[in-house]
């Protein structure tokens, strides 16, 4: 077997669980801004996000909800988000983390796979949450930003009570603190089971390659909750003693005006980001100086945009790789030695095997097979879900992640190309079973297949293959996917075929559409 090992050495995992870990970093600085909210300036503090951390934690250990429940969350990136995470984590309980664009179709299925007693979300969403809690055991609507008791919902206020004082015991090895949802090689969005050692391992092992120190800065627009935002910002930024500036969604003009402002130091983005930092002209119209670092990660980025950031910047341009399935890093560019167009070396304590997807055999440095990992950050399984976990996960602890890599002398990783089926948009999962379904549920519509097109803003756009009965129009089909699907799982276009190409398996043939376009 060719293991390549990380040139980073080994860590020691410690046992305790994640917010514990965050609380390392708050220690001795309560007075430090942790946090400020970028649109209006308000300014969080440690010392007040430990204390409001540990007062949600009594105050659903006082309901009922804690220890041992789970609780959705359902909001953009505000100061609040790490408080609610946190708190639960504290209180014994589970969070699973959901997409503020989805549906209430998609947020029940998800309220209900991962079995949540309550909903905490902001005033924008709440009309969205009632509809989607409506048939599912998740009895209790939380409003952040609510008035106390406004229409049945409970504010952020309310469900405060006296400070738990102490982590609420768990098996940090088995406990499985968040579920976020991943469609992950293939198939419809599945709950990720991480543990407190998955994320506590991810942040140990991100500390000494990432070089962050406590005098610096980052805009959080990676939404907290996907993976890639919870444990880079979220977790890590702020257990470093960093401070993070969070945007509720992506605006360039405010980004490079809250980089100008606050002095960021490190850029966390997005190949899209990647381009439009690369060629937008407003990015003359500000002071970006003071950045050092630009780390693109959620889905590969072409070395031409990758060094061209860095030169328009005067900074270091570098990329990362992960999954959710790994907390999310399995690789990262340090602060030296950047390969244009390469996700970095592995860090601490991950070893990799390229392996040939026909014959399962380990290839050399050089040769390009599927990556497959295996660390300490990498996922419990799925929830609910066997037969995806065991497909996902081979014997020895190795977690076969569907894209093809190739390794070279000095460990540094590429992405090549992808096995799995998985369209990715501006670095959000598009899982084209989902979506086929989606569009075969409509009546009219006998088959559909779906596959990703090359976008050079969105990386990939969904392109729907329809085959109908003759009933239906494309607008028809348009509002419908618009009533159960997220805005970036919508098809960007839509052909009509007399058939979808499949195997004698019944397998779509996803090349002969590719080809097709």
């Amino acid at each position: 077997m060719a293991i390549f090992e990380s040139p980073h050495g080994t860590i020691e995992v410690p046992a305790i669980s994640i917010t514990q870990k965050l609380f390392e970093g708050f220690e001795g600085r309560a007075d430090d801004v942790a946090m400020i909210d970028g649109p209006s300036g308000r300014e969080v503090t440690a010392g007040a996000t430990m204390e409001q951390i540990k007062r949600l934690a009594g105050g659903l250990t006082e309901r009922g909800v804690l220890p041992g429940g789970t609780v959705a969350l359902l909001a953009p990136n505000i100061p609040e988000y790490p408080i609610v995470f946190h708190g639960v984590a504290w209180g014994g309980g589970t969070v699973t983390t959901i997409n503020p664009t989805y549906t209430a179709p998609e947020i029940k299925h998800q309220l209900e796979d991962a079995g949540a007693q309550m909903l905490v979300t902001i005033s924008m969403f709440a009309d969205v949450a009632r509809e989607a809690m409506k048939g599912t055991g998740c009895r209790d609507l939380v409003v952040i930003d609510g008035a106390a008791g406004a229409e049945g919902a409970a504010s952020l206020a309310d469900v405060m009570g006296a400070e738990l004082p102490e982590q609420a015991p768990v098996d940090v090895a088995e406990h499985v603190v968040v579920l976020p949802y991943s469609s992950g090689t293939t198939g419809r969005p599945k709950g990720v089971m991480l543990t407190h050692r998955n994320l506590v391992a991810n942040v140990t092992q991100l500390e000494p390659v990432s070089g962050i120190t406590p005098d610096e800065k980052a805009v959080a627009f990676l939404p907290f909750f996907h993976i890639y935002g919870m444990t880079v910002l979220m977790n890590l930024f702020l257990n470093q003693r960093a401070a993070i500036i969070t945007m509720p969604r992506f605006d360039l003009e405010l980004f490079l005006r809250l980089i100008q402002d606050h002095g960021a130091t490190r850029l966390y983005i997005v190949p899209p980001v990647a381009l439009a930092l690369a060629k937008h002209p407003m990015v003359e119209d500000f002071d970006v100086s003071s950045v050092k670092q630009i780390i693109s990660g959620a889905a590969p980025l072409g070395a031409e945009i990758e060094a061209a950031v860095g030169a328009r910047f005067g900074a270091q341009s570098a990329q990362a790789y992960g999954m959710t399935e790994m907390s999310p890093a399995s690789h990262l560019t340090g602060e030296g030695g950047t390969r244009h167009g390469s996700s970095g070396q592995a860090v601490p304590s991950t070893e990799c095997r390229i392996v040939d997807p026909e014959t399962h055999e380990d290839l050399p440095a050089g040769l390009e097979g599927e990556l497959w990992v295996r660390g300490p950050q990498v996922m419990k399984g799925y929830l609910n879900n066997p037969d995806a976990t065991a497909e996902t996960m081979a014997e020895g602890g190795w977690l076969r992640t569907g894209d093809l890599a190739e390794i070279d002398e000095d460990g540094f990783m590429f992405i090549r190309d992808r096995l799995k089926e998985l369209i990715k948009y501006k670095g959000f999962q598009v899982a084209p079973a989902e979506v086929e379904a989606a569009l075969c549920a409509m009546d009219g519509v006998t088959d559909a297949a779906v596959i990703g097109k090359i976008d050079p803003e969105a990386g990939e756009v969904p392109i729907a293959f329809i085959v109908t009965d003759g009933s239906i129009a494309e607008d028809a089909i348009r509002a419908h996917c618009e009533g159960c699907l997220a805005s970036y799982k919508r098809p960007e276009e839509y052909r009509f075929v007399e058939s979808v190409p499949k195997s004698a398996s019944g397998k779509i043939l996803r090349r002969e559409l590719r080809d097709a376009l």
